[in-house]
């Protein structure tokens, strides 16, 4: 009998397989990001096609074959069905697991980036946090976790208020980021920021951006 492994994480991003398989990207905390496919998981009534969609977070069971995982069990902590009628705060949400996806790998410790992605999505189900803060947190704690983190740029001048919060972001552990509220002048003024760093490292364009640029 094989031997098979348990991986928390998150579900970036499932694709279909075949007429009834599901292919997903998982964030995990073992393994970094990995492929695994489900079988059957598009198949009406089953199990496992509620466990093989985005934003899902737990403990997935898996078996390791040649070139990828299978799926064939989880226990699942956070469905985050909240997100299905939020659909400026599902948008968001898939911004958050595309960042991801781009900056991790297999085998690397990504345990960092599985923390903040978890954390950013629960922000975006509290209502009284400020959909366009968690963008700019994210943005720029996801620069910082990578090692990329330049600085403030010395070509512009920010607010007192824009200094506190940034290094608020920049040196709280990721649990305790989304426990402050700023005021709109500085708040635009973090949104730059995370739009600067975002420019000046990824070199590619991300569609779920496109999608909440020409919605808002």
């Amino acid at each position: 009998m094989r031997e098979y492994v348990i991986a928390t994480g998150m579900v970036l991003l499932t694709t279909p397989v075949n007429d009834y398989d599901r292919r997903i990207v998982l964030l995990t905390k073992e393994f970094g990001k990995i492929t695994a496919f489900c079988k059957g998981a598009r198949r009406q009534g089953n199990k496992m096609c509620a466990i093989t969609n985005p934003f899902v977070f737990g403990e997935f069971k898996l078996y390791e074959g040649k070139n990828a995982y299978n799926l064939i069990d989880a226990d699942i902590s956070y469905y985050f069905e909240e997100l299905r009628i939020d659909y400026e705060g599902a948008y968001l949400g898939m911004y958050f697991l595309e960042y991801a996806s781009y900056y991790t790998r297999e085998n690397n410790d990504e345990i960092m980036v599985l923390k903040l992605l978890f954390q950013s999505i629960r922000a975006i189900i509290k209502p009284n946090i400020d959909n366009r803060l968690i963008r700019a947190v994210f943005e720029i704690k996801m620069i910082v976790i990578n090692g990329e983190f330049p600085g403030v740029p010395q070509n512009k001048d920010f607010l007192p208020s824009t200094y506190r919060a940034l290094s608020h972001i920049v040196d709280s552990p990721v649990e305790h980021l989304y426990t402050f509220a700023v005021k709109e002048e500085v708040l635009e003024e973090l949104l730059w920021l995370g739009n600067h760093y975002r420019k000046k490292f990824v070199d590619r364009p991300f569609k779920s951006l496109e999608i909440i640029d020409n919605v808002s």
